[in-house]
């Protein structure tokens, strides 16, 4: 996505990258739309760089399109993990273009009738984006047919590297 300057036409809540402070963008205020990856928006506002959620869009102008599943491939009843990893896959770093799962940032998926438990880590132990994106793979999974709770446990353990990423992902950012 090409940088562009945008105007905010109300109010709107954020939160600060990577320390995941809240903060509140003022009606009228200039900002730079950085990224728009999965309902959600990256900003820069007077030099700081802040996430925007998707429920904000209007505030900048924008609309988020609804997460749309492929068919699943179990039985109507049932929770497909694709579903999930398709939910995961549209969850994206808000400083590094690529989705949480290429990133390998997610370590497991298990499902267990409605309920979906994930083990997931961060780029940085000490990311202040950490609870924000366990919120959003929270709402992003649970958009998921047949899930009825989700549950998140955020652990360090094995801290995450660069080569828990997908070939895609090493090739999108140029670092294989």
């Amino acid at each position: 996505m090409e940088r562009r300057i945008v105007t905010t036409t109300r109010e709107c809540a954020a939160r600060l990258v990577p320390t995941g402070d809240p903060v509140t963008i003022p009606s009228g205020a200039f900002i730079t739309l950085t990224q728009s990856l999965g309902g959600t928006f990256t900003v820069i506002l007077n030099g700081n760089m802040a996430r925007i959620a998707g429920m904000d869009a209007d505030a900048i102008g924008l609309n988020i399109e609804p997460l749309v599943f492929p068919a699943a491939k179990t039985s109507s009843d049932e929770v497909d993990e694709e579903h999930v990893w398709h939910a995961l896959r549209s969850v994206f770093d808000p400083e590094i273009p690529v989705n949480i799962a290429d990133l390998g940032l997610i370590y497991s998926v298990k499902v267990d009738q409605g309920l979906v438990n994930i083990e997931m880590t961060l780029t940085a132990p000490g990311c202040g984006m950490g609870p924000v994106l366990v919120e959003e793979v929270k709402d992003r999974v649970m958009q998921a047919p047949v899930v009825t709770e989700v549950n998140v446990d955020l652990v360090l353990d094995p801290p995450w590297s660069r080569e828990m990423m997908s070939e895609e992902a090493q090739l999108e950012l140029g670092v294989f």
